[in-house]
């Protein structure tokens, strides 16, 4: 199967089975709802490393026009620090912000709005 195609049924997927903090932010991030900025949601960003091969990330959500990644850590994320951080320094070479938000930040929406909206400006 062409590599392209199957990392698009992937993030097809996972965008069909958000989980509640996904669907949360969601939300705020939707049809332009966030200072117009246009965000998708679960969106395959590849990248090149040793010997041109291709790998890729999912960004849990991505604003183009901005260069912005936003994730969303639970509990796993705890487990995975060192590839988080592998993750982020690859995004940032490829001229990406990543925020990352604590699903737990989840419950104060407008502290989440106020934060996303300090990287988009």
């Amino acid at each position: 199967m062409n590599t392209f195609k199957s990392i698009k049924e992937l993030a097809r997927k996972l965008r069909k089975n958000p989980t509640d903090s996904e669907r949360k932010l969601w939300e705020v991030l939707r049809k332009r709802r966030l200072n117009g900025c246009k965000f998708l949601r679960q969106h395959p960003i590849t990248y090149k490393q040793k010997q041109d091969n291709i790998y890729f990330f999912i960004a849990d959500f991505y604003c183009a026009e901005k260069k912005l990644v936003i994730e969303l850590d639970g509990k796993i994320h705890d487990f995975q620090r060192n590839y988080d951080e592998q993750r982020d320094l690859i995004l940032q070479k490829k001229g990406l912000t990543v925020l990352r938000l604590n699903n737990n930040e989840l419950s104060n929406l407008k502290a989440v709005r106020t934060k996303i909206l300090h990287h988009l400006n």
